[in-house]
């Protein structure tokens, strides 16, 4: 009997107790399979272009509510200040005019070139204008005063601008000095080495025919050169644009379309072609500015070394945050005095043009305005005042700006004190809008 008991319960404790532990397993393994499938990750960039021109509104549309509004504030400024001075005087727009703002943009451009690099590293240079004159100054007096050939004496202005720049750096860098308080005692030192290089003269004029003359005075007549820039920098665009979106593809990132590659480059082509139809076809027009040429060129290695070299990321590394740079192994002393060094090279370089535009070398050459203008060009392309970020087109796209208002307000006889007046005040909008930007990114997380 009590067998008899016992036997169902033995017989039901499988079926009772290990069925459901079997159901709980098989479920268990069920689950797993099915989260353990490979979720593939697509970028949302992605799908915002494939879905065209409202797709792309609808990136431009988050982009400026993230505060990233790139060279946007510029271009529209560019197109007020245009429409706003050709209303005013129909020649604003003339081949002479827009020669003129080439013309004078490129030395204080390239100077603005430097103060792009010192501003990415989150500092300042004071000393640019003096600098400049000091360039001018040793030029003049090797070449002019002891008669030494007209290179070398180039040459070496330029050299002692580099060595001027890394003696800045190395004060700041290694001893410790803040590069505001260094740059401001070399913006009084240099201008005082700049008058006695000068000695009791006041100015010493540029020879006729030299390098220094030619440098903002010499012109392409023949039509072939400015079209020919035009396309030579189209092409280099485009190639720019397809390696870089073959690039991306390869590493699985997301890339420009070739409709979007196309749009941008028809784009460009439109405005330097127009821009070298300008120059070449009304009547008045002397053709390209060998200016304008080695402004250009400039930008474009500054550009390769910013961007496309190991020593232009490190930088922006140290300009976004020098401690995290120092740890992952950056040596930010020798950035630091690499980039100053490079800001004296521009400087004493844009002080020869400076030279060239004023008919020689004096006193007072780099004084003024001259700093105001270089740091606004920079800042009022779009370089950050905070530091890690900028580019060095926004040196032309400012230079630009400033150059046209003042042509504008020339034009229209309006005296320097209006000039300096609007000049500040594009500068403290340009200031205003990358703090906002800056704020409005921090905001949405992409600061």
């Amino acid at each position: 009997m009590s067998d008899l008991a016992k036997t169902p319960e033995t017989t039901e404790t499988p079926e009772t107790t290990e069925a459901p532990a079997t159901a709980e397993v098989t479920a268990t393994a069920e689950v797993t399979e099915v989260s353990a499938a490979p979720v593939p990750a697509v970028d949302p960039r992605l799908l915002v272009r494939e879905e065209g021109l409202k797709g792309y509104l609808t990136e431009f549309s988050r982009k400026i509510r993230g505060g990233e509004l790139g060279s946007l504030p510029v271009i529209l400024g560019l197109i007020v200040i245009a429409i706003v001075f050709q209303l005013q005087n129909s020649n604003f727009l003339s081949a002479s005019s827009v020669a003129n703002v080439a013309v004078y943009a490129s030395g204080l451009g390239i100077m603005a070139v430097g103060i792009v690099f010192v501003l990415v590293l989150g500092e300042i240079d004071l000393s640019m204008g003096s600098v400049a004159g000091v360039g001018a100054a040793v030029w003049a007096g090797l070449q002019v005063s002891h008669g030494m050939n007209e290179w070398l004496s180039i040459v070496l202005a330029v050299l002692t601008g580099t060595v001027i720049g890394a003696l800045h750096g190395f004060f700041f860098a290694k001893i410790g000095v803040p590069a505001f308080v260094v740059t401001l005692a070399g913006f009084l030192g240099w201008m005082g080495l700049q008058e006695w290089l000068m000695g009791g003269e006041g100015s010493i004029n540029t020879p006729s025919g030299s390098v220094v003359e030619n440098l903002t005075n010499y012109f392409f007549a023949d039509k072939i050169a400015a079209y020919g820039l035009a396309l030579l920098a189209v092409a280099a665009y485009v190639l720019s644009q397809l390696r870089d979106s073959s690039r991306r593809k390869t590493a699985q990132l997301p890339a420009r379309p070739m409709s979007e590659i196309l749009l941008r480059t028809g784009v460009v082509a439109v405005l330097v072609f127009v821009v070298a139809y300008v120059m070449n076809e009304p009547a008045g027009a002397r053709g390209l500015p060998l200016a304008l040429v080695l402004f250009l060129a400039v930008l474009v290695i500054a550009d390769f070394v910013a961007r496309r070299t190991l020593f232009g990321r490190k930088v922006f590394a140290v300009g976004g945050n020098a401690e995290a740079a120092r740890r992952a192994g950056i040596n930010v002393d020798r950035i630091r005095i690499a980039v100053f060094a490079i800001s004296g090279t521009l400087a004493a370089f844009g002080g020869l043009f400076i030279a060239s535009l004023s008919g020689g070398a004096t006193k007072s050459l780099g004084g003024g305005n001259t700093l105001m203008l270089v740091i606004a060009a920079a800042v009022i392309g779009g370089t950050s005042l905070f530091g890690g970020r900028g580019k060095v087109w926004s040196a032309l796209l400012g230079m630009i700006v400033i150059q046209s208002i003042q042509q504008g307000l020339n034009m229209i006889g309006m005296s320097n004190a209006i000039q300096n007046m609007i000049t500040g005040a594009v500068l403290l909008a340009a200031v205003v809008i990358d703090s906002v930007s800056r704020r409005t990114q921090k905001t949405a997380g992409r600061a």
